[in-house]
């Protein structure tokens, strides 16, 4: 085991924490074991369970620093006392409780039994193909001891205590594998870059790699109104770590923040990353953490829907089975065969394309192509524009956009990035937010089929989103590459009113269709195109209330474009054919 190390965080950091809820008198507690029968029914799932589960419940586990936390084990009760099995770790603080009290968001009654914790693998589904699945309360959760910790280093070292702990049982076989979606998907890359010793595959679908650039400071502009309402609804007898008023205290990058930016590049064991293209939540985190996977052994599957139909799909549970046979069990089944990036191609207005075959990500032969801003005509130019214009807008609640025709069908597929000379007239500080849409051939919007996004969380844009905020813009040299800028975030630098500056914006990663005649749109804005986690008439109630983002926009802002002023967008273009 590796060295040990403080269960909090330095003293110089300055975490702030608040209280947890406290648990409910409902909320039962014991060591016991309990037999979940075939056949069962626990609504509101409606599929009953496929085999008896065993089901050892609040079982302590003592962590390096001596506190104790308390996980169930769950198992097929049928197995031999000699058996030894592969194990599913589902890790988060949303609570281990059993059956669960809702449906995920969208997914089929019938496709789960309701024995999952929230966002995690479907116990019936496992427990019925061989596999043990452990529930654990991490620190401070429920009745676990200590406070609640969001990802980063002590979360992550309670977890590689945990997955040692399960590879010495006595029903173990001594690998162990992650999957769950969003908090789960977020917290297996820091655990895998621990490299746990029995700790032999992970699966994290729809997660972030960096909070502070992938949701909590996108940008480099606060926006903890999501952040707060998820910190608010953690159980426990302690404190929770409020990452939302830690972005708040620190706005730029430091090592409160590193800390919380997984070290990809060190996680040897193979890999089955899921996500999609339509949400801005875990988006670039995911797209992000499998490129720069350090895993010589790893596969991405990007599909159109929304992140927990796609989870509980019965087809990619079974997919995701034959991965985890392979690395846990030792089967040989072909998953080496497997295409190692499957990609969906949205084409709203049309229909999508879903498990298109490539060999690597970005996508080889990627031709990068640059939009030209055109201030006077409103549109984009496949070539320079040589007479510069300014284009002004209202700092509080104004926009400028440009559009550009396609003239024959185009895949644009990757990452996106805007390289702009903006000038805010009457302060020093500029907060810019961007999107690209497609729009048919009259200029009409086209989102993703309904029954794509079906109620879901988070409700996405209709295209490909990216902000910064100008004092921010100072780029990361060692992680920029020429189709995505990294900024440092580490030291502002704030320009002089009137001054015009050149930056450069990532956009979230997209995969799109255009059809000759269908148009591309740019706008520029004063706000974000809709709040973090979906517009307010999403299903989610905790999205219903958020305040509008506070930005530092003052007075008149402009867009520079032509001549010197080379503004323009970046598109990710695939050649026909490109596909593996």
């Amino acid at each position: 085991m590796e060295s040990a190390r403080l269960a909090e965080y330095p003293g110089s950091w300055g975490v702030q924490f608040g209280p947890a809820l406290p648990l409910g008198a409902e909320y039962e507690f014991g060591h016991r074991t309990t037999v979940l029968k075939e056949g069962s029914v626990y609504p509101p799932a409606a599929k009953p369970l496929p085999c008896d589960i065993l089901w050892e419940r609040d079982v302590p586990v003592q962590l390096r620093d001596g506190v104790r936390i308390y996980v169930d084990i769950l198992r097929p009760a049928s197995v031999s006392a000699t058996a030894r099995l592969a194990t599913l770790v589902a890790w988060s603080p949303y609570g281990k409780s059993i059956p669960s009290k809702a449906l995920p968001s969208g997914v089929p009654a019938d496709e789960v039994t309701g024995i999952y914790m929230n966002e995690g693998p479907d116990v019936g589904f496992w427990s019925d193909h061989g596999y043990a699945v452990v529930h654990p309360d991490p620190r401070g959760v429920n009745k676990s001891e200590g406070n609640i910790h969001a990802w980063g280093g002590v979360d992550a070292d309670d977890a590689y205590d945990v997955i040692e702990w399960i590879a010495a049982r006595p029903w173990s076989n001594g690998k162990v594998g992650l999957h769950g979606t969003s908090w789960l998907a977020i917290a297996q890359w820091f655990i895998a870059a621990k490299n746990p010793p029995h700790l032999s595959a992970i699966s994290p679908w729809n997660g972030m790699t960096d909070v502070y650039r992938d949701c909590f400071v996108f940008g480099g502009i606060p926006d903890t109104r999501f952040a707060g309402d998820v910190a608010s609804t953690l159980t426990g007898q302690q404190q929770v770590e409020r990452f939302d008023l830690m972005a708040k205290k620190f706005p730029v990058m430091n090592d409160y923040w590193a800390d919380k930016s997984a070290n990809l590049e060190a996680i040897e064991i193979p890999a089955y990353v899921g996500t999609d293209t339509t949400c801005d939540l875990h988006r670039m985190g995911t797209f992000e953490g499998f490129r720069r996977l350090g895993s010589a052994e790893k596969w991405l599957r990007v599909n159109n829907r929304q992140e927990w139909t796609d989870q509980y799909d019965p087809d990619n549970q079974l997919d995701l089975l034959r991965f985890f046979d392979h690395y846990l069990k030792g089967h040989n089944n072909g998953w080496e065969n497997t295409p190692r990036i499957r990609m969906s191609i949205l084409d709203p207005g049309g229909t999508d394309k879903i498990n298109v075959p490539y060999a690597a990500w970005p996508i080889p032969g990627t031709r990068y192509s640059r939009l030209y801003l055109d201030g006077d005509a409103r549109v984009l130019s496949p070539a320079p524009v040589p007479r510069p214009t300014e284009l002004t807008y209202a700092a509080k609640d104004g926009q400028v956009e440009f559009t550009y025709r396609f003239e024959q069908d185009t895949q644009v597929t990757g990452y996106l990035k805007a390289h702009l000379w903006v000038e805010a007239k009457d302060t020093n500080e500029q907060d810019l937010f961007l999107l690209v849409e497609k729009l048919d051939s009259h200029g009409e919007l086209l989102v993703p089929a309904a029954e794509s996004v079906k109620q879901y969380f988070p409700v996405p844009p209709p295209g490909s989103e990216g902000r910064l905020r100008v004092s921010m813009r100072k780029l990361d040299d060692a992680r920029s590459t020429q189709f995505l800028p990294v900024q440092s975030f580490r030291q502002p630098d704030p320009v002089p009113a009137g001054t015009v500056v050149a930056i450069d914006v990532s956009l979230l990663p997209w995969s799109i269709q255009f059809h000759a005649g269908e148009q591309l749109r740019l706008i520029i804005s004063s706000q974000p195109p809709l709040p973090p986690g979906g517009n307010v008439d999403g299903p989610s109630p905790m999205m219903k209330a958020l305040p509008a983002l506070k930005t530092r926009n003052i007075g008149t802002d402009s867009v520079h474009s032509g001549g010197r002023f080379d503004s323009y967008l970046q598109i990710p273009v695939i050649e026909t054919g490109g596909a593996a």
